[in-house]
């Protein structure tokens, strides 16, 4: 039986169905992100479920996420924690080339929307 309890960065909704009509998130005030930064990362699957994605930043519903400044406190961490992982994490300045960006604050503002959820094992 689940915990009742949500936990920071636990899925709350626990039937995969729920996602599958779910319209993909984008950034509404996507401006031009170029020379914004961002994490690059060794190549990566998306972890929902039949997801072919590959990623090779840090991303959130398959957008880049970018930060205006490169020693942006929330950049740095996520960096560190892609390293702690493993996935050799390089703060790089964004480039359209790269794909479909979105401000890390207006992703969070917008509720940290996510692609699907993780796989059971």
């Amino acid at each position: 039986m689940p915990d009742p309890v949500p936990h920071r960065g636990s899925a709350v909704a626990h039937d995969e169905e729920l996602f599958e009509d779910a319209l993909p998130w984008s950034d509404d005030d996507a401006d031009d992100h170029a020379g914004w930064w961002c994490v690059r990362t060794d190549p990566f699957p998306c972890p929902a479920n039949g997801c072919v994605f590959i990623a090779e930043f840090m991303t959130a519903a398959h957008l880049v996420l970018v930060w205006q400044e490169r020693d942006d406190p929330n950049l740095l961490w996520h960096a560190q924690r892609a390293l702690e992982v493993g996935r050799n994490p390089r703060v790089v300045s964004y480039a359209a080339h790269f794909g479909p960006s979105a401000s890390y604050y207006a992703w969070e503002a917008a509720g940290r929307p996510v692609h699907g959820i993780k796989a059971r094992a």
